[in-house]
């Protein structure tokens, strides 16, 4: 990591700008890239924007940004209407997937480029440019040609020239995507100091949903256009609210069960391969679950140990499969009926299990977590809309 003078000047904070966004809709012919997205950001916030392709988070932030104009809603920063305002008046800083950087041009010259474009003077563009470039620990490199800098300076140069007008909101298109691993997990927690530094609001936009629970305080988990769980990355991880979101973000078994008898606390579940039913708590019921009823079990292949197959409570199983890789272990495991788990272990010199031995399969109680029918948006609406009857009644 390039280290920056203790002489060099650093941006001071500038503070965050609070996002508000009401009912944004976009389409692009037949296609709903965005549908009735509401999402509030507070100022200061890192807010990750994560799903699959198409899933509508670009669109998203390329209307942030003004370079796309929604079909329906509303765009605030600060309380400050900006939905249909041109992108060049917003006063936010933007870094995109691929670099931009003048090759013509110095260092010092991409950073300071869009202060030119303001007609601010030379001196003092330099002078900003010089600070920004000292932030993002290149001071001195100002005088360097883009094709002198490794990738992960380029990536740099592109914060620079983000931060240079010193924007409350920073908007970033997938910045890290063109990196290796191990420069894209430095670049991560670079970001991170910079964005404490300087007390921004970030909007990040990924496909990677280990980039997005490293550095987000919050995350956007998006499908077909719709928020489907905005959450703190542990919340997300332990308690996904959909099937989707489950099977989304990390590792998940998912198993066909049986729902029977519905209780005070929960409901007793049938897995399938004969074990006895299991209580699951009210909490871990997802949807709409019903006695009597088939629904899906999730399980994370990290909560799974092995035991013997006789042990109490234990779902007995055989492995058909163990595969080393580095830290783990991944052992998969076939019941009785033919369905299959995966058991990740986290201790490689302690795992002497091998393809065809029986073991049972344990958990503890908290990790099983049952998704019934999903309850569409418009029934969630159509919930509100009576509550909000009902208190207006009262």
């Amino acid at each position: 990591m390039t280290s920056t003078s203790s002489a060099a000047p650093t941006a001071a904070p500038v503070g965050g700008g609070a996002i508000e966004i009401r009912g944004l809709s976009k389409r692009f012919g037949s296609v709903q890239a965005v549908d009735d997205v509401s999402l509030s950001v507070r100022a200061g916030e890192f807010i990750a924007l994560l799903g699959p392709s198409g899933s509508g988070k670009t669109s998203i932030l390329m209307s942030i940004a003004g370079f796309e104009l929604p079909d329906a809603g509303s765009i605030s920063i600060d309380g400050e209407d900006l939905t249909y305002l041109p992108a060049s008046q917003r006063n936010l800083g933007m870094v995109f997937q691929k670099y931009t950087l003048f090759p013509h041009l110095s260092v010092l010259d991409n950073v300071a480029f869009g202060l030119k474009m303001r007609g601010v003077a030379r001196a003092e563009r330099h002078r900003l440019a010089e600070e920004a470039l000292a932030t993002v620990r290149l001071a001195g490199y100002g005088k360097r040609m883009p094709a002198q800098l490794s990738g992960g300076q380029q990536q740099r140069v592109a914060l620079a020239r983000a931060i240079v007008y010193r924007p409350k909101v920073l908007l970033m298109d997938e910045p890290l995507s063109a990196l290796d691993k191990n420069l894209r997990e430095e670049m991560q927690l670079e970001i991170k100091r910079l964005q404490s530094q300087l007390g921004i609001t970030v909007v990040f936009v990924t496909h990677d949903q280990g980039e997005a629970l490293t550095m987000a305080d919050r995350v956007a988990i998006l499908n077909q256009g719709r928020i489907q769980q905005l959450d703190a990355p542990k919340a997300l991880y332990e308690r996904p609210r959909t099937r989707f979101v489950a099977g989304f973000i990390g590792e998940t078994n998912f198993v066909p069960v049986q729902v029977g008898s519905l209780r005070a606390h929960g409901a007793l579940v049938q897995l399938p391969g004969g074990a006895a039913p299991r209580e699951v708590r009210n909490d871990a019921l997802v949807g709409r679950v019903a006695g009597s009823s088939t629904a899906v079990a999730a399980l994370r292949p990290e909560q799974i140990s092995l035991g013997r197959a006789d042990a109490p409570g234990a779902l007995g199983a055989t492995i058909t499969g163990v595969i080393y890789s580095g830290s783990t272990v991944l052992c998969i495991a076939r019941l009785a009926d033919g369905t299959e788990l995966r058991a990740r272990l986290p201790d490689p010199s302690r795992v002497t299990v091998a393809s065809g031995d029986r073991v049972g399969l344990l958990w503890p109680d908290e990790a099983l977590r049952i998704y019934g029918e999903e309850v569409s948006q418009e029934a969630k609406k159509e919930v509100g809309k009576e509550a909000d009857r009902k208190g207006a009644a009262r």
